[in-house]
């Protein structure tokens, strides 16, 4: 190992020799085999390639910046300079600690403040880690959080690896607002997308290290395989979205999230309900945040927990006053209560004096619970007569089956079966209004309106599916179905498909498997329930899919409930009916429904409810008003996340400054490309149509491989690798995102907006400095009265992290004394330059000479600015070593009490975990110094090459 690698402390940035190629170090992080070094090819050999080093195997030189070479510029506008420092700009990662959003206010999306906070508080200073829960009210826009927050990580240096496991209906809605909105490409790992992968890369070799960026289900991830290859790997940041389903200790969802927590540095986890009643199972999601801030005994601290977590609704007041018409308030609710047909009665009537009130006082269920059997066939008979003929068909075959079956029972159930299947073929009332109600609202052959219809019972999504065609005069093609039955590449489609404007889906009817995640309301405000889910969490997901932000529309939400003439049967129902107006009446009240039963459970709320029809409980005990509620409203009001905010509250998000030279991305990537094509229309068809602002090029060879690992459905639709189109604008990116959905060809936006994380500004920016040696230095001229150095200072962590910049100024106004040369720091850099002149307005007479003078000056200026930023690195790596030492102490303190405490086999994993964290916290402790020569000013009166005037 070069010993030079240790004394001068690799650091991204760095130029490093190593194989006698000179390569740009892009990130290092400890490991058993020394320091591991990522690097990006800079000599003519390696250019454009990568490489991973180990300092205990490869010797590893360090190009000292105090032996740059001085270059003089020779380029039109001094362009090599300006693309040279821009470039260094956009590439030396934000500071891993500072609070200032950057990217992520450029993006495609509507600047609101209180999605900023989300950003804010993922970055906060007081996590060892980015680590936060959002857990945002259902339709507040978390996936736009959740975007925002890996680009700030992307800038950050801390977002090169990123895993995202969503249900699996959701993927590819996921991966389009990633790409579309934030520029940030990742690799769908569906069903389809599997088998690519295995068709590219050998059965032995893990996918996870090949895509970088990744989105994957929990489903998929279940496989032993896939476990396998995700306890080899570490990742910059993972998301787990609909986290509420990790929860449960010992199932499976639950394992792998405990495998990827520890193995990430950042971790996002998203739930709109969190809390599921039971403090053991919250605990649980915060220990995948922070093991430290539960206590062994599973209790927790809440100025400990405030930290890791957001919550909003609709109405809070820093909500409330920005959503505006965005998000159009719903109308009353249409709930309808519909008599009975004369078969549907018949069978009311055998339910109710036989399974559910049997008139001798015993049902002829033979299982246990029998009592619960007889709600479980009145809850399908709710739901249509297929579902109700489905459960009974599915009880007969049990016991034909069995050895012992009882013939009370056989009987009973023969009997129904033969009143359902009546049913079945008759006249159904709550269909017939179903019909009835889609026309009303407009749903027919020639008109676009769209709705979508719920039930819980696949046997009633196949038989709307089948009839309502006919009823409303349209094509099967015009009713989609969706349920959990079908595959994920299947569920995507529809999905993508009923978000289309020019889609031919008219009626979307599906399963509860639509109700979490799903937005389903660009193209509809309809929503009917063609039955009624016994939990109101499960009413407010299934409302959030068209009553969110970004609903332009009303929503009308509409509930049919069948009435029996029954009295007792008809009586009880009505629990069901209260259900719904219980929904309504808590919707702008309370930040989530579910604070009616305080169970947050979807399975104890039914289980409540099903409590009430069988007389255990009134409902009033079970569902309470409004104003009585308790439950995650009130848990969630002692913590400080943002739940009780008035509304004279002020959102004050700092926003960084853009420090660099070019006033748009498109002045940037136009002037790269004419450096490094210099006729880029000719020779990569370069064009930018000003009036619609749309810009083209086709991508050479180079850009082609970049773009490989774009989403493979965007680069077939749109042809990308034969022509790329940008959108230049925010306005003209939504405008073509517009267009997509209401496409019939493809959803991806035919020109893509071209925001500051996307992967063509880098391309051209390393085409365009093809030829500049990174341990080379320009000289050019500006407005200064003396040479002048710019220089760039980082700290960084052991793991190659940004823990602070600093940009300086070393003047030097008598080249003869040495001594004297004044350093001043920069608090913008782009301001200074401009100051300076050196603007794409100023002209280059030529390349300035006397470069030999010049050269001596670069490591004066290495040494002194190193002196001057000394005072700003200690202040800054005291302030993050504090940080650490905080959590370093919270930590020790955990360790302490777990000695308290049989060390159980919970216990003995979280306390691994928590040494873990230890170890990492120490690896993110400041460690290396990083200067960098930029640039070299001289007076702009200093001779060119050549000239008999000599030089300064």
């Amino acid at each position: 190992m070069s010993a030079n690698a240790v004394e001068l402390n690799i650091a991204p940035g760095s130029v490093v020799r190593v194989r006698d190629e000179e390569w740009l170090v892009t990130a290092t992080e400890p490991s058993a085999d020394g320091k591991l070094v990522r690097v990006q090819g800079l000599t003519e050999l390696v250019r454009d390639t990568t490489a991973t080093f180990y300092s205990a195997l490869d010797d590893i030189d360090v190009v000292d910046p105090r032996n740059a070479t001085v270059v003089a510029d020779d380029s039109p506008r001094y362009r090599k300079a300006r693309l040279f420092l821009e470039t260094t700009l956009r590439k030396t990662p934000t500071p891993q600690f500072d609070e200032h959003l950057t990217v992520s206010t450029g993006m495609l999306a509507n600047t609101l403040k209180y999605q900023h906070l989300a950003v804010q508080k993922a970055l906060d200073a007081r996590n060892v880690r980015p680590r936060i829960l959002i857990a945002d009210a259902v339709g507040l826009g978390k996936t736009l959080e959740i975007g925002m927050i890996l680009s700030e990580l992307v800038k950050r240096g801390r977002g090169d690896r990123i895993l995202i496991v969503t249900p699996r209906h959701v993927l590819e809605q996921m991966q389009h607002e990633m790409w579309c909105r934030f520029a940030l490409p990742f690799v769908r790992l569906d069903s389809a997308g599997i088998q690519k992968v295995r068709q590219k890369l050998p059965a032995t070799r893990n996918p996870f290290t090949y895509y970088k960026r990744a989105i994957i289900s929990m489903d998929t991830l279940k496989s032993a395989r896939y476990r396998a290859h995700l306890s080899k790997l570490r990742w910059d940041a993972v998301v787990i979205d609909e986290a509420h389903n990790v929860t449960n200790v010992g199932v499976q969802n639950n394992e792998l999230a405990r495998l990827l927590a520890p193995n990430t540095d950042a971790l996002i986890l998203a739930s709109a309900t969190p809390h599921n009643g039971k403090n053991e199972s919250f605990a649980e999601l915060l220990r995948l945040l922070d093991p430290t801030v539960v206590r062994p005994d599973g209790s927790f601290e809440v100025a400990d927990v405030e930290r890791l977590i957001i919550r909003r609704h609709r109405h809070s007041p820093e909500v409330a006053q920005e959503v505006g018409a965005d998000w159009a308030e719903r109308k009353e609710p249409d709930n309808r209560l519909i008599p009975a047909s004369a078969p549907e009665n018949a069978v009311a009537q055998e339910l109710s004096t036989v399974w559910l009130y049997p008139e001798n006082g015993a049902s002829p269920y033979s299982g246990n619970t029998s009592a619960l059997f007889g709600w479980t066939l009145a809850k399908a008979y709710l739901s249509s007569p297929a579902a109700l003929l489905e459960t009974v068909n599915e009880r007969l075959k049990k016991l034909n089956g069995a050895l012992v079956a009882d013939a009370r029972e056989i009987e009973a159930l023969t009997r129904l079966k033969a009143l359902a299947e009546a049913s079945n073929t008759g006249t159904s009332a709550k269909y017939s209004e179903l019909v009835s109600c889609l026309k009303d609202i407009g749903v027919g052959k020639s008109s676009p309106m769209r709705a979508v219809v719920f039930a819980e019972r696949v046997a009633t999504l196949k038989s709307l599916k089948e009839k309502l065609p006919k009823a409303l005069g349209l094509k099967p093609e015009n009713i989609g179905m969706l349920h959990g039955g079908l595959s994920d590449v299947e569920q995507q489609e529809i999905v993508d498909q009923f978000k289309r404007g020019n889609s031919d889906l008219r009626v979307l009817v599906t399963g509860d498997v639509a109700s979490e995640g799903v937005n389903l309301h660009s193209q509809c405000h309809h929503l009917i329930h063609f039955d009624i889910p016994w939990s109101l969490i499960r009413i407010e997901q299934r409302n959030g899919r068209i009553d969110r932000y970004g609903q332009k529309h009303s929503p009308q939400i509409t509930t049919l409930l069948l009435d029996p003439n029954d009295s007792r049967f008809s009586g009880d129902l009505k629990v069901i009916t209260r259900l719904m107006e219980r929904e309504n009446e808590a919707h702008s009240v309370l930040q989530d429904v579910a604070s009616l039963m305080g169970r947050h459970s979807v399975t104890q709320e039914e289980d409540a409810i099903r409590d009430v029809l069988l007389g255990k409980k009134s409902f009033e005990d079970v569902v309470h008003e409004p104003d009585e509620a308790e439950g995650l409203d009130a848990w969630f009001a002692d913590f400080d996340v943002n739940t009780e905010a008035d509304e004279s509250t002020q959102i004050d998000v700092p926003v960084a400054t853009p420090l660099g030279l070019y006033k748009t991305d498109l002045d940037f990537l136009d002037e790269a490309l004419t450096e490094a094509f210099v006729d880029p229309a000719k020779k990569i068809g370069w064009r930018v149509h000003q009036a619609h602002s749309i810009a083209e090029l086709n991508p050479p060879q180079d850009l082609q491989h970049r773009l490989g690992h774009l989403p493979q459905d965007y680069l077939g639709e749109r042809k990308v690798t034969e022509t790329l189109k940008l959108a230049t604008t925010n306005i003209a990116g939504q405008r073509e995102l517009d267009r997509a959905r209401e496409s019939q060809d493809s959803m991806w936006p035919e020109a893509h907006f071209l925001g500051p994380l996307h992967p063509v500004l880098d391309w051209a920016s390393d085409r365009a400095l093809a030829e500049i040696s990174r341990s080379e230095v320009l000289v050019v001229r500006g407005d200064v009265d003396a040479a002048q150095v710019l220089l760039m200072g980082t700290l960084m962590n052991q793991r190659g992290q940004v823990v602070s910049k600093a940009f300086y100024a070393v003047d030097f106004p008598n080249p003869e004394n040495t001594n004297f040369h004044p350093v001043h720091p920069l608090a913008d850099l782009g301001a200074h330059l401009t100051e300076i002149g050196l603007t794409s307005k100023v002209a280059n007479p030529g390349p300035v000479g006397g470069i030999e003078a010049l050269q001596a000056l670069i490591p004066i200026a290495v040494d002194n600015a190193a002196s001057a930023m000394e005072i700003t690195f200690t202040a800054a790596a005291s302030q993050a070593t504090s940080r650490l030492e905080q959590w370093k102490q919270r930590a020790d303190g955990w360790k302490k009490q777990a000695t308290a405490i049989a060390d159980t086999g919970n216990v003995k994993t979280q306390r691994k975990r928590v040494e873990d964290e230890q170890r990492i916290a120490e690896s993110l402790a400041p460690a290396q110094r990083l200067i960098r020569p930029l640039l070299v000013v001289v007076p702009r009166d200093t001779p060119a090459v050549g000239s008999s005037e000599g030089t300064n």
